[in-house]
C-alpha cells in the first residue's frame, strides 16, 4: 500500500514538472518559430483599388519573371538605341517641370527606382541634377547600380528626391513605399508615374485603380500634387513629400 502511494506521488510530480516545462518553453518555441518564418504576408489594402496579381508561389518566382523582362536582349537593345534619346527628352521635360515647381533642385541627391538602363538618370544629369543614380535588379554602369526596390541598398535618409515609374512591378507595394520613405530625407520628395486608366503589361505584379491606396501606403508623407501625364503608357503623376 505504501509503495503504491509513493509511486502515485512520483507520477504526480513527473506530470507536474512536465506541464510546467511545457508552459515555460511555449513562449520560447513560439518566438523561435516566428523568427524562422520569412515575412511573406501579402499586402492587404483597405480599398479594392490596389490588387495584387496571383500566380507567384514564391519570391524567387517573382524575381525570375522580372528578370525575364529586364534581361530580354531585344528589349535592352531597344532601350539603349531607338528609345534612348526619345525617353531622355521626355524625362528631361518631366524633371524640368518639377524643378520649376520647386520639387527638385540641381543640388538634390536623386534616386530613380527601377531604372533599367537609366534613361531617367541620364535625363536628371543633363538638366543639372548631377548627383543622381538608379537601381534595378540588373546594373547598368555608370547610371544604374544593382538593387531590389523591396530592400534598397542605401542608408536611411540618403536622398532628397526619388522617382519611379515601376510601381506596378512591386509584388509588395507596402515594402516598395516603405523603402522609399526610409531612404528619403525629411522634407524630401517622391514622384511616382502610375497607370490608373489601363492595366500594365504581363510583367506587372499589381493593378492600381486610384491614388487612394498610395495615400494609404505613404504613411510618413503627404500627397502634395497629382496630375495627368503621358508617360510611356502611364497616365498619372503623384507627388509626396516626407513629413517625418
Amino acid at each position: 500500500m505504501k509503495s503504491a502511494t509513493t509511486n502515485n506521488k512520483a507520477i504526480s510530480l513527473v506530470v507536474k514538472y512536465f506541464l510546467i516545462s511545457i508552459l515555460l518553453s511555449t513562449p520560447l518555441l513560439l518566438l523561435l518559430h516566428r523568427h524562422q518564418q520569412p515575412n511573406t504576408t501579402p499586402f492587404s489594402s483597405t480599398t479594392r483599388d490596389l490588387r495584387i496579381r496571383p500566380g507567384y508561389d514564391s519570391y524567387e518566382t517573382y524575381i525570375s519573371r522580372q528578370l525575364a523582362k529586364t534581361l530580354n536582349p531585344k528589349l535592352r537593345q531597344v532601350w539603349t538605341t531607338r528609345d534612348w534619346d526619345r525617353k531622355i527628352t521626355v524625362f528631361s521635360q518631366f524633371f524640368s517641370d518639377l524643378r520649376r515647381r520647386g520639387l527638385l533642385a540641381n543640388g538634390s541627391r536623386a534616386l530613380c527606382v527601377g531604372a533599367r538602363v537609366g534613361q531617367e538618370v541620364e535625363a536628371l544629369r543633363r538638366i543639372g541634377v548631377t548627383d543622381s543614380i538608379g537601381i534595378d535588379l540588373v546594373p547598368y554602369p555608370p547610371l544604374v547600380t544593382k538593387g531590389d526596390f523591396h530592400s534598397q541598398p542605401f542608408a536611411n535618409e540618403t536622398f532628397d528626391f526619388e522617382f519611379s515609374n515601376v510601381f506596378d512591378h512591386a509584388l509588395y507595394p507596402d515594402r516598395f513605399v516603405a523603402e522609399i520613405e526610409r531612404t528619403l530625407k525629411v522634407g524630401g520628395v517622391c514622384v511616382l508615374h502610375v497607370a490608373l486608366s489601363r492595366r500594365g503589361d504581363k510583367f506587372s505584379a499589381n493593378d492600381l485603380f486610384s491614388v487612394k491606396p498610395l495615400v494609404e501606403l505613404f504613411r510618413r508623407s503627404e500627397m502634395v500634387a497629382s496630375r495627368t501625364v503621358d508617360g510611356f503608357g502611364l497616365d498619372t503623376e503623384v507627388v509626396f513629400r516626407k513629413k517625418y
